[in-house]
C-alpha cells in the first residue's frame, strides 16, 4: 500500500474532475439537441403524412396507360 501512495503522489493528474464533467455535459447537450431535432422532424413528417392521407388517392397518367411490351426492340432479337 505504501508503494501505491508513493506512485500516485508523483504522477500528476492529467485530467481533472471538472474537465471530465465539462466534456460529459457538452456530449449530453449535443445528443439532447439531436434527440429534440429528431422528435421534431418525426412530428413534422407525421403531420404531413396525415395531410396527404386526407387529400385522397393520387391518380397518375402511368396508372391509366395500357401495358406496352418493351421487349419488341432490336436488342432482344424478337423478329
Amino acid at each position: 500500500m505504501f508503494l501505491i501512495n508513493i506512485y500516485t503522489n508523483k504522477i500528476p493528474l492529467l485530467i481533472s474532475q471538472s474537465q471530465i464533467v465539462t466534456v460529459l455535459s457538452i456530449v449530453v447537450v449535443f445528443f439532447l439537441v439531436l434527440l429534440i431535432l429528431g422528435v421534431r422532424k418525426s412530428y413534422i413528417l407525421k403531420k404531413e403524412n396525415d395531410q396527404l392521407a386526407k387529400s385522397g388517392p393520387l391518380q397518375s397518367d402511368d396508372d391509366n396507360k395500357t401495358y406496352k411490351d418493351f421487349r419488341d426492340g432490336h436488342l432482344y432479337d424478337n423478329n
